[in-house]
Formats: C-alpha cells, sequence, structure tokens
C-alpha cells in the first residue's frame, strides 16, 4: 500500500464567498490537463462537508455555522487520527482554511502526548474568535481555536451565549486544550491583519517570518531560524493557505487574494525545506477557488505543480522512494 493518502476536505461553511469546495476538483481538471496520475496514484478519501448550511438561517453572527463546521472537525480529526494510527502521511486539500483546526485536532488526537509544530504560510493569520472577529466567518478562526484563546480583552464583540457555548465546544474537541502552544506555531507571509489579531500574536509572541524577511535572509536560514524555534516539537505541520502567494505572480483564484506574496517558487522552496529538514507529519493546501479564478483555472495549476514537488519530496524524504 502507498504510504501516502490524499484526502480531500471540500467544507466551505467557514468562508465568507462560495467555491472553495471546489478546490480538489480544480486540481483533478489541472493534473488531467497536465497528464499527470497523481491524484489517481494514492488512497483517497473524502470527507462529508455541511455546505448545505450555507442556506439555513444562521443563528450566529460572530461565528457563521459553527456548529455545523465543528461537526466537520470531528470527522476530520477521527479520519486523520486513524491514518496517523496506521502509519500514514497525509496530504489535505481543503475547502476553506477552517478545516486546518480539524487537521491537527486528528494530529493530537493520535499523538495526545506529543508537542504540535504548526507552520501557517499564509497572508492572515487566522487567530480570530467570536469575540475580535470583523466577518464572522470561522476560516479567520482556526488558529484561536488551536491555541483555545478568546481574546476577550481585545473584543469589538458581544457573542449570543449559543456561540460562546459552540466555540468552547470547538476548542476542547476530544478534551485537549489548546491543541497547540504559542511557541509552537510559525507564520511565513502573514501580512493582512487586524489590529485584534496583532495584539494576540505580540501577547503570545508568536514569529511572523515576513516575504521580505524570507528574501532578504534566503530560505535556508529562515529554515534553520525555524528549526531551533521547533526544536522541542515532536511533529510538524505545514497549513499552506494559497493567498500567500502573490496574486499577480498566479492568479486571484482566492478568496481573500494580498498583494506582495511569495512566488510559486518560492512556496515550493520553502515546503521541500521544511519537509526535509523538520519531523513534517502533515501537508495542506487550502483556499483554492475556481470560481473568483481570474486567469482560467491558474490558481488550481499552481497549487497541483506544488502539490507534485511536495508529495515527490515527502517520498524520497520518509519513504525512500
Amino acid at each position: 500500500m502507498e504510504p501516502i493518502t490524499i484526502i480531500n476536505n471540500p467544507s466551505e461553511a467557514g468562508a465568507g464567498t462560495r467555491g472553495a469546495s471546489l478546490g480538489f476538483a480544480a486540481m483533478q481538471v489541472a493534473g488531467w490537463k497536465k497528464g499527470s496520475d497523481l491524484l489517481n496514484r494514492y488512497p483517497l478519501i473524502n470527507i462529508a462537508d455541511n455546505n448545505y448550511e450555507l442556506y439555513e438561517p444562521d443563528r450566529n453572527p460572530y461565528g457563521h455555522r459553527i456548529a455545523a463546521i465543528c461537526e466537520v472537525f470531528a470527522r476530520t480529526a477521527e479520519t486523520l487520527a486513524d491514518l496517523f494510527n496506521q502509519k500514514r502521511f497525509p496530504i489535505v486539500i481543503g475547502g476553506d482554511h477552517s478545516v486546518a483546526a480539524g487537521t491537527v485536532s486528528g494530529i493530537k488526537k493520535a499523538y495526545p502526548d506529543k508537542r504540535i509544530g504548526v507552520i501557517w504560510i499564509d497572508a492572515h493569520a487566522d487567530i480570530h474568535t467570536p469575540y475580535t472577529t470583523p466577518s464572522g466567518n470561522l476560516h479567520g478562526m482556526p488558529l484561536g481555536i488551536l491555541l483555545g484563546i478568546d481574546n476577550a480583552h481585545h473584543r469589538r464583540n458581544t457573542p449570543v451565549q449559543e456561540t460562546i457555548e459552540e466555540w468552547n465546544k470547538i476548542k476542547n474537541i476530544w478534551d485537549i486544550q489548546p491543541k497547540v502552544l504559542p511557541e509552537d506555531v510559525l507564520f511565513f507571509g502573514v501580512r493582512d491583519t487586524e489590529i485584534q489579531e496583532d495584539a494576540a500574536i505580540t501577547e503570545m509572541e508568536i514569529r511572523n517570518y515576513s516575504v521580505d524577511e524570507v528574501r532578504s535572509r534566503g530560505i535556508g536560514e529562515v529554515i534553520s531560524d525555524a528549526e531551533k524555534r521547533l526544536s522541542n516539537c515532536d511533529l510538524v505541520y505545514i497549513s499552506f493557505d494559497v493567498d500567500s502567494m502573490d496574486p499577480e505572480d498566479v492568479s486571484n483564484g482566492t478568496g481573500t487574494p494580498v498583494a506582495h506574496g511569495f512566488s510559486p517558487r518560492e512556496a515550493q522552496l520553502l515546503m521541500e525545506t521544511m519537509i526535509d529538514r523538520l519531523p513534517v507529519c502533515c501537508v495542506e493546501f487550502v483556499e483554492i477557488n475556481p470560481t473568483l479564478d481570474d486567469k482560467g483555472n491558474k490558481m488550481a495549476e499552481t497549487a497541483f505543480d506544488l502539490l507534485e514537488q511536495v508529495v515527490g519530496k515527502v517520498e524520497k524524504t520518509y519513504f525512500g522512494k
């Protein structure tokens, strides 16, 4: 049996725009167009989504569809934990970025006594909570969930009691809270944040390697620094949001594109070097949205090319293939 498993997690209930659920299908088209069998080469698992909730009345303005998303997190975590128990290497394709909280919850469920390092390659910090969110969308909160925070002392909102109860429930999946520690989280390319997020990042001393810093210091040097910072971690998870890349270099095929991001080549080298030098156990791609792509299927094609490189590096580094 192949050591890698591909997971399609099409949940987009956490996003403010529609279309992220089509990310995997768009990558399939990109692979077909390229003549690649990558997505047919490995076992595939499809996570059931609750996207139908997008069309139901929403009672939680500061945590849209939070109960439905919590159910998806639980399914995701069960699936991931089972794969880790089989010594598999999951490659996850979202969906919006809220799915990352379920993925990391699965890692922690399988390895409750291990420290999990999180590398967040993204234009956004996604560290909001219902008390601070400007939109109410859960794809801006996965790190808030994993860190088990409220950040209520920097509140801009007063959530209803139902939201607070669901928020406490979603943070505490598997009775483990927090899932990760602030010192075990590293940002790469974060450049679009709100003041409440900035306050939390400063207070928790979470390190952000900006695009300019990566370019000026070089990828090798910043990853060496990351190695030191994550030296107490047993496992490392890489979360790659395609909006970490510059839309001028790729396209606007993602929900919240932000200028001055990484080039596809920089993204590739970052992830390959991380896989080479860190105990990576899972890689996730999120926020590919072909309905917003102004260049045909360019974002999915770029993400597919990166996926090929990442899978090749994982096979060579961990499985000697």
